[in-house]
C-alpha cells in the first residue's frame, strides 16, 4: 500500500514502511523531483507555473503563501495515500512539519479520506519508544503489501 507518513520528511518513518513492503509516500520525493528536473532553474526558483495551483486547490489567496507551498508539495502524496502514520508532537530531529495550520489541513484531508490511519504520540521514554515502533509495525502488518494492491 502506498502510506503516507506524517512527519512527511521522517527517514525514520519511511524507512519502516519501507521495509514492511508498502510505498511510503514522503516530501522528499516531491522536492527530488523539483531539484533534479531539466528545465527548472535551480532552488529556490525550482517551481512551475502550475505549481501555485496545486496549493490553491487547498487554501484560498488570503492563507499565508507557506500553507500553499507546502500543500503543492503534499497534493500528489495526499491524492495516492492508501493508509497514513501520523506522529504528534515529534521533536525537531525526528521529522518537524514546522507550519501548525498546514498540520491541521493535513490532518483533516487524511480523515476524510476515510483511509486506515495510526495516530500516535512521540515517546518520551525507552519503554513508549518500544510501544511506538510495536504499534506501527503491527499496523503495517495489517496492510495489503503494495504487490498486492497493482
Amino acid at each position: 500500500m502506498k502510506v503516507f507518513i506524517y512527519p512527511t520528511n521522517s527517514l525514520i518513518l519511511y524507512d519502516m514502511v519501507e521495509r514492511f513492503g508498502h510505498e511510503p509516500l514522503a516530501i522528499m520525493q516531491e522536492i527530488g523531483k523539483k531539484v533534479r528536473s531539466q528545465g527548472l532553474d535551480s532552488p529556490p526558483m525550482n517551481i512551475t507555473p502550475e505549481d501555485p495551483k496545486f496549493g490553491l486547490k487547498y487554501a484560498a489567496v488570503e492563507v499565508p503563501a507557506g500553507v500553499r507551498g507546502r500543500m503543492s508539495l503534499l497534493d500528489p502524496l495526499l491524492t495516492k495515500a492508501e493508509a497514513a502514520i501520523i506522529v504528534n508532537d515529534p521533536v525537531i530531529s525526528f521529522g518537524c512539519m514546522g507550519c501548525a495550520r498546514t498540520n491541521e489541513l493535513v490532518n483533516f484531508l487524511l480523515r476524510g479520506k476515510k483511509i486506515p490511519i495510526l495516530k500516535l504520540d512521540y515517546p518520551s521514554t525507552e519503554e513508549d519508544a518500544k510501544l511506538f515502533v510495536y504499534k506501527i509495525s503491527e499496523f503495517l502488518k495489517s496492510l495489503k503489501p503494495a504487490e498486492e494492491n497493482k
